[in-house]
């Protein structure tokens, strides 16, 4: 009898949460969800993830709120698609970030598992990033490991790419699973969609033709990258504690009081395009200062489908040879990786096995990530 795990994740673009149903060994997709998030949830989360007042109580309603919604979501997954529920092992849920904190050492996801379970009687496996930060690691990114375990190549050197609301890197050398290693490179979508809600009233510039209208003013785009965050070395992990909205406007208000002369326009599309630059600058110099020299690049996540990011990829990579294709190209949808990932990670628990790659976070050793809630 094949064993499901069920894989749930929220990310920092917080649009909806992923539902996958997958078997590993190989993989195999059985079903898959997105629910979209009711916008109070959506404003709360995102308000959470900044000091604001009562924050405690704030945070245990969305807490069960959040639970409740993926408890339903795994049911609606289960019963939509005639899954056998005696074949599904666990659930793997990440939770939402709302505070990720490495140099002191804490982060924290919300979602309860506890009321996961009731709604679902399935056991939840959660919690997945502290026991690395207790052994000294970032405690992100996490999906590296596994990446590895489905898409290291023995003869070709790849570069797995997640454009979520943050951008992370996993490079995969070719034949040498000791060699591995990833980390964020910075912002992806979570300051471009912000900019382009704000302007558009749209949640997302659908395939970049908005940016695609904009030229990046490099005067600004100097200041964004002059962040402390890019310019540390790996590993290393970031979040919407770093980049976000106010940390944008402040940017630009700064950087409007300096200008000596207009070099471009200042209008709200030649920002964005800015924002796209300073997003595939950070990913080029992830993998250029990295010692493989040449080799494929797939990308997931939502900014798989953000074509014009995608292009202006090719076009600085190409100095080495690197094609850029998205995951679908390996036989998994870009929407699909990550909330896989989780499902791989639950198993992983399950079976007792170790889930981070130290090279990655910087942990003490290998660890079994997460914490159970049984049924």
């Amino acid at each position: 009898m094949t064993t499901i795990y069920i894989g749930v994740m929220t990310g920092t673009s917080m649009d909806g949460v992923d539902f996958v149903a997958a078997s590993f060994d190989p993989l195999h997709i059985h079903a898959t969800l997105t629910v979209p998030f009711d916008p109070d949830l959506r404003d709360e989360l995102m308000a959470l993830t900044l000091p604001g007042d009562n924050e405690i109580d704030r945070m245990g309603k969305a807490d069960v709120t959040l639970a409740t919604m993926i408890g339903n979501g795994i049911n609606q997954l289960i019963q939509e698609n005639n899954l056998d529920k005696s074949q599904i092992k666990a659930i793997g849920s990440h939770g939402q970030t709302i505070r990720h904190r490495p140099e002191h050492g804490f982060t924290l996801q919300i979602g309860d598992p506890n009321i996961i379970t009731e709604i679902t009687q399935i056991p939840v496996i959660s919690d997945f990033r502290r026991r690395d930060m207790a052994a000294g690691g970032q405690g992100a990114p996490l999906v590296p490991a596994f990446h590895q375990a489905l898409f290291q190549h023995e003869t070709i050197h790849r570069v797995i790419l997640n454009l979520g609301g943050i951008a992370n890197v996993s490079m995969l050398p070719a034949g040498d699973p000791e060699a591995v290693y990833g980390f964020d490179t910075g912002p992806a979508n979570i300051l471009m969609d912000a900019w382009c809600h704000r302007y558009t009233g749209q949640p997302y510039d659908e395939n970049g033709n908005w940016a695609a209208y904009g030229q990046p003013i490099r005067s600004l785009l100097e200041r964004l990258q002059s962040h402390e965050y890019f310019s540390k070395e790996p590993p290393k992990s970031t979040g919407r504690e770093d980049f976000n909205l106010e940390w944008l406007d402040e940017q630009i208000a700064d950087w409007r009081n300096d200008l000596e002369y207009d070099e471009l326009e200042d209008i709200p599309e030649n920002i964005q395009a800015t924002l796209m630059k300073l997003t595939t600058r950070a990913i080029k110099k992830a993998i250029y200062r990295s010692p493989l020299d040449t080799g494929e690049v797939y990308v997931c996540g939502g900014g798989a489908y953000n074509s014009t990011l995608l292009e202006q990829l090719r076009w600085r990579l190409r100095k080495h040879n690197w094609s850029v294709q998205t995951t679908t190209a390996l036989g998994l949808a870009p929407t699909w990786v990550e909330a896989t990932a989780f499902a791989w990670l639950a198993m992983r628990f399950i079976q007792d096995q170790s889930a981070n790659l130290p090279a990655v976070t910087g942990a003490a050793g290998y660890r079994v990530m997460g914490t159970i809630t049984k049924v």
